[in-house]
């Protein structure tokens, strides 16, 4: 790794925490509210209220830091499940079954879980972790 990004790696850590939760929201606003596009075709309700819910909120939480590792950890169990459920039947690897969303989300889910909140993060400001 370039010696001059080193130093950056909290705020770099933040960020990636702090999208991926920004964009895990709007997979439940697309869900549950048809915003900014309609839910998905076809899918069931558990997928809708459940799934959307889940995805909302642990989106929202992430983003903001707040009970970070629960959040992700139940956010990244959604994704596995998700991949499994929906895409994994199909073929075998995600660029077949386009499960790749699904496997990334999961996997860095799983990252922030074991990570934690780091800087710029609500749990930071309450000295929590």
């Amino acid at each position: 790794m370039p010696t001059f990004m080193r130093s950056y790696e909290p705020q770099t850590y933040a960020l990636c925490r702090i999208v991926t939760g920004f964009l895990f929201l709007w997979h439940g606003m697309e869900k549950l509210f048809g915003f900014p596009t309609a839910p998905p075709p076809g899918a069931p309700p558990f997928v809708i209220y459940v799934g959307g819910g889940l995805e909302l909120l642990c989106g929202v939480l992430v983003m903001i830091g707040l009970v970070t590792r629960w959040a992700a950890f139940i956010a990244s169990g959604e994704m596995a499940f998700a991949y499994w459920m929906a895409h994994g039947m199909r073929a075998l690897l995600p660029v077949q079954n386009q499960g790749e969303l699904a496997a990334i989300y999961c996997f860095v889910f799983l990252f922030i879980a074991a990570r934690g909140p780091g800087i710029w993060s609500v749990d930071a400001g309450r000295g929590g972790d």
